[in-house]
């Protein structure tokens, strides 16, 4: 499901300015295949750069949020957690003991969605799943 989304190109679509050190934090977002938080995107970062501080990380990842760049997710775990901003919508099963995220899409759970907005009087414009779970095969 994950596809690789150029973050230092979109930089450069939106007009930031791109310093090294977001070049790096960039290119590790776009090579992120899981859903990592400040602290994971700043141990990878610092693998390339040692002069990269946490507090860049954070104040990078809030420029790239709010830029719409990346999404910011919360699985319940107490940590933020990124990725980059999909051009196509999924959603997530998160699986509660692992921390695991799983993208998926459901054109039957799309169109109920869309439908269930329709009878409340709204036409649904965005919308953000999360699924929490535990495998079905625990050996319990």
């Amino acid at each position: 499901m994950h596809q690789a989304i150029d973050i230092e190109a979109l930089c450069a679509e939106r007009g930031l300015r791109i310093t090294d050190q977001r070049r790096v934090i960039a290119r590790v977002l776009s090579d992120s295949t899981d859903h990592p938080d400040v602290e994971k995107l700043h141990e990878r970062a610092v693998a390339q750069d040692p002069r990269i501080s946490i507090a860049t990380v954070y104040r990078t990842v809030r420029l790239f949020e709010e830029a719409g760049i990346l999404d910011r997710h919360d699985f319940g775990d107490g940590r933020a957690r990124y990725e980059a901003a999909p051009e196509a919508h999924h959603d997530h099963l998160i699986d509660v003991e692992t921390g695991r995220v799983i993208e998926f899409v459901d054109p039957e759970l799309e169109a109920l969605q869309r439908q269930i907005a329709e009878k409340l009087g709204y036409r649904l414009v965005d919308h953000r799943m999360e699924l929490y779970g535990v495998r079905l095969d625990r050996g319990e």
